[in-house]
């Protein structure tokens, strides 16, 4: 079985791409993913309050697919704690409109729904191409998305999560896949007030310029989709700093 999310929605342009590759490896296909956009939700769930879902025929009557009021983490929690009745072989989220690269990957939905899956040691792919048109060319990620869902079918392995970027650029231009570490940057933001802001009640935009603190590095996923290459960053759910552990270890208090 292969379980599908996103956080564009499920009524998303990359998730039909993904759903549609995914019939391709001869799998019952489930998709649950939310019923809106969920951009930047992160790992966000749904507390102190009901969830809700509906199914839906969305993707034709050979897949089943539920909209999902919640998050994309909600949306796979649902999926693997309520809807299903076995464990998925593999879980796809995306395909997502804009990078998540650098810093970004902390603020996705999309790797958000990958990263639920790897807590159930869950093979987990996040998939997203570096362009927030929405008729972006879904065409190179479908390409690769189908050689690396295959590589990790026939690889057996059960606990891989990977971020997968795809340069906004046409199939022929891009050089290959490239595995790399993510890239070490920050958002440096600032809070416009809209011009519908009064005194009284303040309406505020968040706008931002991105830093990358590695510009001379030819091993991170920003260069990589600079350069054209897909970036392929395996992710860990292990946060400990160990260097840092290392350095604590004898504080006194």
């Amino acid at each position: 079985m292969i379980l599908i999310s996103n956080d564009d929605s499920i009524y998303s342009k990359g998730i039909k791409a993904l759903v549609e590759l995914a019939k391709k490896f001869d799998k019952k296909i489930v998709v649950v993913a939310p019923d809106k956009p969920q951009s930047a939700k992160s790992h966000s769930i749904t507390l102190g309050s009901t969830l809700t879902y509906r199914k839906t025929d969305l993707f034709g009557a050979d897949v089943e697919a539920f909209e999902c009021s919640g998050s994309p983490a909600d949306s796979v929690k649902l999926a693997l704690n309520y809807l299903l009745n076995q464990k998925p072989d593999l879980l796809l989220s995306g395909i997502n409109h804009g990078a998540n690269s650098s810093v970004n990957l902390i603020y996705s939905g999309t790797v958000a729904a990958a990263v639920e899956g790897a807590m159930h040691n869950i093979p987990s792919l996040a998939f997203s191409v570096d362009s927030h048109d929405p008729d972006a060319s879904f065409d190179a990620a479908v390409f690769f998305a189908e050689k690396i869902i295959k590589k990790i079918i026939d690889s057996k392995e059960s606990n891989l999560c990977l971020n997968v970027n795809v340069p906004n650029i046409p199939l022929q231009d891009i050089i290959g896949t490239m595995a790399c570490k993510q890239t070490i940057g920050a958002w440096f933001e600032d809070f416009e007030l809209n011009e519908n802001s009064t005194p009284d009640n303040p309406l505020l935009n968040l706008k931002g310029k991105y830093v990358n603190f590695e510009p001379n590095r030819t091993d991170t996923d920003i260069w990589a989709l600079e350069n054209n290459f897909v970036s392929i960053v395996p992710i860990k759910l292990d946060w400990t700093n160990y260097e840092d552990l290392n350095k604590i270890k004898n504080w006194k208090f």
